[in-house]
């Protein structure tokens, strides 16, 4: 059998992106998103985004905006979080990373009602020493699926007992990446298992003109979020998941 989930990041980042991300649920075939909880969200978004009923994890976040704790060897000099993650990850200090992690888990139960789906990282800050190992040591005491981006990083979540799926696809850079073209081309040759689409979907709005991939959401809510992704879907006997499902 070919399970697919397809996480929406960002959640919460502009009300543009939020909104597009709703959209690409209910019209194509975005089964999950995680959630930036040291953003304000409006209450109306977040009731929504419950009502919806698509699976809602953790994107937890060590490099954009203000941290939610005291974490002096996460920040610069402004207070915000550095945003390269590996500089970010070589200056932090591992009860720092911990302390941001656990404090951001509890956000999300108190914005949410419940436990996160899984666990995934901004920029894959959690490809990074020291933060890949808290993660997967905050993800398994919480028992929270988490999100595996290669080879290595799925062997150390499966050597930590946790649920990751078996395949990973989907990346950001100058180009969109999820265009329809290669979103249908990827279902095609979906392997069997569980994959994971990362994907970005959203609309453009002001808030996020200072992000390099910015635009490029417009495409991937096209590629992703249509009902041409979801023929497909049906199409190929493809079965949509989200990370609930993993066992």
């Amino acid at each position: 059998m070919r399970r697919l989930i397809v996480n929406a990041d960002d959640f919460g980042l502009t009300r543009g992106v939020s909104e597009g991300i709703l959209a690409a649920h209910r019209n194509g075939i975005v089964t999950s998103t995680t959630v930036l909880v040291n953003r304000p969200v409006a209450p109306s978004l977040l009731e929504r985004l419950i009502a919806s009923g698509i699976g809602v994890g953790l994107h937890l976040n060590l490099t954009l905006g203000a941290p939610i704790t005291r974490a002096p060897s996460l920040t610069g000099s402004d207070g915000r979080f550095i945003r390269d993650p590996r500089q970010a990850a070589a200056r932090a200090r591992p009860d720092d990373v911990e302390r941001e992690i656990e404090a951001q888990i509890q956000a999300f139960q108190r914005l949410l009602g419940r436990a996160p789906t899984h666990l995934d990282t901004h920029h894959h800050a959690g490809l990074l020493p020291p933060v890949g190992a808290i993660v997967l040591g905050l993800a398994r005491r919480r028992g929270l699926a988490v999100r595996s981006q290669n080879e290595a990083a799925r062997a150390a979540a499966r050597t930590a007992g946790l649920r990751t799926p078996d395949h990973f696809f989907g990346e950001s850079g100058p180009d969109a990446h999820w265009t329809v073209a290669r979103t249908l081309g990827r279902l095609r040759r979906l392997p069997t298992g569980c994959s994971e689409f990362m994907t970005h979907p959203g609309y453009f709005d002001d808030e996020l003109a200072y992000s390099r991939y910015g635009r490029q959401r417009e495409t991937e809510l096209i590629g992703v979020g249509s009902p041409v992704a979801r023929a497909a879907v049906e199409a190929l006997g493809i079965r949509l998941a989200d990370f609930r499902s993993l066992a």
